[in-house]
């Protein structure tokens, strides 16, 4: 964990649903720091780079590794069949196939196939594309449509995070799958995005229930807030987290959103407001680092 007074913390941003305002609070928390990487990890959906619209932009392809058969030296014993777990190769006849769908990229069948008839493959799944935009470094993966998993995209997107001295902000997929545990797990702090109804609330008790999983200091942006009942403030209230702001619902907040613009850009207000968040997430990160060192 980043020691006190270290910018070069990692934050990730997750929501249980897409349209929580995730991407939103990311950008603007990006922005605000100035000087910082942004790193936009849903992969099936990123739209960060609408609002950063970075330039130059270097494209690294990702690939994975599939099997592929030598049909001379292939005697059908099927071992590699058997092998598979996911069932991603099977012999129709005396035609042997691979699911490269399903395939997992372990390798396996290589290894184990007796004659030594298989090999493997680069197949493309995607992309991880790197710009500049004042002052920000923004990191997008692009999965390619139809593709099992964008998890290579998540490794090829932090490996291409050469050693930062600033902040590193990542903008994680939706949700609470696999692809998003890859996004947080070396992430100094985690911020819930929650929307104020019970949909949110539910949404909410599953990133909370992921960020305790893997031991995380946490706090909760609620979003799109108006007077009356809210059941995620409730529920935060209730297990005693941390409420780092909450959001209005704001017609300038969606106007200039829905237009591509960043708000700390274009209004003071919230150019205050996110960089009084990001100091507050610095203190929280300070805290937890003086209270759990082994962290």
């Amino acid at each position: 964990m980043s020691i006190k007074g270290n910018p070069a913390m990692k934050i990730a941003v997750l929501s249980g649903k897409g349209g929580t305002g995730k991407t939103l609070v990311s950008v603007n928390l990006a922005s605000a720091a100035k000087n910082a990487v942004y790193m936009d990890c849903d992969v099936e959906e990123p739209n960060g780079h609408l609002f950063f619209k970075p330039e130059p932009v270097s494209t690294l392809p990702v690939t994975v590794k599939i099997p592929q058969v030598d049909e001379n030296l292939c005697n059908g014993c099927r071992v590699c069949v058997g092998f598979c777990r996911f069932h991603a190769l099977a012999m129709v006849g005396d035609k042997w196939m691979v699911f490269d769908d399903v395939c997992h990229s372990c390798g396996g069948c290589t290894l184990f196939c007796p004659q030594k008839a298989l090999s493997e493959i680069d197949k493309p799944i995607g992309r991880v594309e790197v710009g500049r935009s004042d002052g920000v470094d923004v990191i997008s993966g692009f999965l390619n449509p139809g593709q099992a998993t964008g998890i290579p995209i998540i490794e090829t997107m932090f490996a291409a995070e050469s050693p930062q001295t600033k902040p590193v902000i990542v903008d994680c997929p939706p949700g609470s799958a696999c692809i998003v545990m890859e996004s947080i797990k070396d992430a100094d702090y985690c911020v819930l995005v929650a929307e104020p109804t019970l949909f949110g609330l539910h949404n909410l008790k599953m990133v909370h229930e992921l960020v305790k999983l893997f031991d995380k200091p946490y706090g909760v942006i609620l979003n799109k807030c108006m007077p009356g009942t809210n059941p995620s403030k409730e529920y935060c209230k209730e297990e005693g987290i941390k409420i780092l702001v909450e959001l209005p619902f704001d017609d300038r907040i969606g106007e200039l959103n829905s237009n591509g613009k960043i708000l700390v850009h274009e209004d003071s207000k919230y150019e205050d407001l996110f960089s009084t968040l990001l100091k507050k997430i610095n203190q929280e990160v300070a805290y937890e680092t003086a209270v759990n060192p082994e962290r």
